[in-house]
């Protein structure tokens, strides 16, 4: 289990490495990252989701927050695929 993608006593989201990101998004069904006009996406059927571009740092609660509302992933869902 990646330490910083959970709060052991609660469903609250933490910031997330791309790698993570990617990773998880596979275990629930998406292929990729193909590259994109601006940034890479993962798909799942006809469903493509962006992915931030690797910079170095974490990818913020609230960026993850909208990549997971725009994948139909709910936080039950991020959580089981530690």
């Amino acid at each position: 289990m990646h330490q910083r993608s959970r709060c052991p006593l609660s469903n609250k989201l933490l910031p997330v490495p791309r790698r993570e990101l990617i990773r998880r998004l596979g275990k629930l069904g998406f292929v990729g990252p193909f590259p994109g006009a601006g940034h890479e996406y993962m798909s799942r059927g006809l469903l493509e989701v962006r992915i931030p571009n690797p910079h170095g740092s974490d990818i913020s609660t609230a960026l993850l927050q909208k990549i997971l509302k725009r994948a139909g992933i709910s936080r039950e869902e991020w959580f089981d695929t530690d």
